[in-house]
């Protein structure tokens, strides 16, 4: 199976419970959606086999993946997880949460979900909620089991201290922040 990939980069994670761990990201080139903060280009990538991602991530000294996007979830990530599991490799996968994704206990699921859509993945290991000017505080109670979950503001900033008051008046979610660049990295 051939993988559409607009990159593969290696840096420091810069959101939620991995911020500044280290990792190589494969972002995933495509999405069900059109979110205004996306910065995936979907236009450009690359199609990439098992075996080439392989090739290209063996140059970095970290053992942490992020499959991000786009959205990951459109392809079946299953042989491709394995794989990279079989060389030791952690995965973390940043998702939207509208289709299925396949987990075991070497995976980790980010999940933040966009409120347009049915929230299918009942299994993330952190909810990351994005607040913008059309959040709608209603949309916490849906996430009241998850024991991780952060609000992050919007990249402009503009709101953040929209999100530090909701945070105050609900105190079991935390704050995430984009901190790759608010220090311009890649």
């Amino acid at each position: 199976m051939k993988y559409k990939i607009n990159e593969i980069f290696y840096s420091v994670q810069g959101e939620g419970y991995f911020t500044g761990e280290s990792s190589i990201f494969i972002r995933i080139a495509g999405c069900n959606l059109k979110c205004n903060w996306c910065d995936t280009d979907f236009k450009n990538y690359k199609e990439l086999d098992i075996l080439e991602i392989l090739r290209d991530i063996k140059q970095y000294k970290s053992k942490h993946i992020v499959l991000t996007g786009g959205e990951p979830s459109i392809y079946d990530l299953q042989d491709l997880i394995l794989k990279l599991q079989d060389k030791n490799y952690f995965i973390q996968i940043e998702t939207n949460g509208s289709n299925y994704i396949f987990k075991n206990d070497k995976v980790w699921i980010t999940c933040s979900p966009k409120k347009e859509l049915e929230y299918k993945v009942s299994i993330a290991d952190e909810i990351k909620l994005v607040v913008d000017k059309d959040f709608k505080i209603e949309i916490l109670n849906r996430f009241n089991d998850y024991k991780i979950k952060y609000l992050q503001p919007e990249f402009n900033l503009k709101n953040y201290n929209q999100v530090v008051n909701i945070i105050k008046e609900y105190p079991q979610w935390r704050l995430s922040l984009q901190t790759h660049k608010l220090i311009n990295i890649l």
